[in-house]
């Protein structure tokens, strides 16, 4: 399985934010630190403050910060959002299947298998879990920031 690049900056605009945690970051301090569009990152932003996991203030002094406790914030509701609705494959979508072999095939059982261990797998991982050592996480973005 592949995600999408949103979703890949939704998990990293997180991770840098819960290193952070509780102090206010800004777009550009993540768009530095890992070498991303700000723009990109701005959508994303956007929507996790809509979802409820990032708050954000605005101004001078404005930035975000985590809207819950890193614990509380699980990975695998993260990638639903990120990915939306999409089906994996074509034939998971009844209405706009056209796949000539569906009733036949048993590789979309094995898809759906996957898709649902794959997504059980994210489901036990907190956003907590993933930042064992927030001061390494945090020189490592300092690394890529330009002086």
């Amino acid at each position: 399985m592949r995600v999408t690049a949103y979703t890949d900056y939704s998990l990293r605009l997180l991770m840098h934010a819960a290193a952070r945690h509780p102090d206010l970051i800004t777009i550009q301090d993540v768009a530095d630190g890992f070498g991303i569009s700000k723009n990109h990152l701005m959508k994303v932003t956007h929507r996790l403050a809509l979802a409820g996991y990032i708050e954000t203030q605005r101004g001078r002094t404005g930035g975000f910060r985590l809207a819950k406790r890193p614990e509380d914030i699980n990975i695998g509701a993260i990638v639903r959002l990120g990915e939306g609705n999409a089906p994996l494959v074509e034939c998971f979508d009844r209405a706009t299947n056209q796949c000539v072999i569906t009733p036949a095939c048993k590789l979309k059982t094995v898809l759906w298998n996957a898709e649902k261990a794959f997504y059980a797998v994210l489901d036990r991982v907190t956003l907590r879990d993933l930042l064992v050592e927030p001061a390494e996480f945090l020189a490592l973005l300092k690394r890529r920031t330009p002086a």
